[in-house]
């Protein structure tokens, strides 16, 4: 299970492709609001991230999942259920 600072650092990575905007990202980056996603965007990258994670992030969480902190976060638990 990894630490997370390695969550955060493969979230960002993860970021990157979708990053048109060149957006300093932190944990504070929102992305609907600073990233500037659209919901198809949203789509691809979460899906990318539950292939990284092997996790699944349910509609009601990516909801509630506003900024790459709480992302960050949520990929903790998720990954502590397992």
């Amino acid at each position: 299970m990894p630490d997370r600072a390695q969550t955060q650092a493969k979230v960002l990575e993860l970021i990157e492709p979708f990053n048109k905007k060149g957006v300093e990202v932190t944990e504070a980056t929102r992305f609907a609001q600073d990233l500037e996603w659209d919901s198809l965007t949203v789509l691809d990258f979460v899906a990318n991230v539950e292939d990284e994670f092997d996790v699944l992030i349910s509609m009601n969480l990516q909801a509630e999942i506003e900024t790459v902190g709480q992302l960050i976060d949520a990929l903790g638990r998720l990954q502590d259920d397992k």
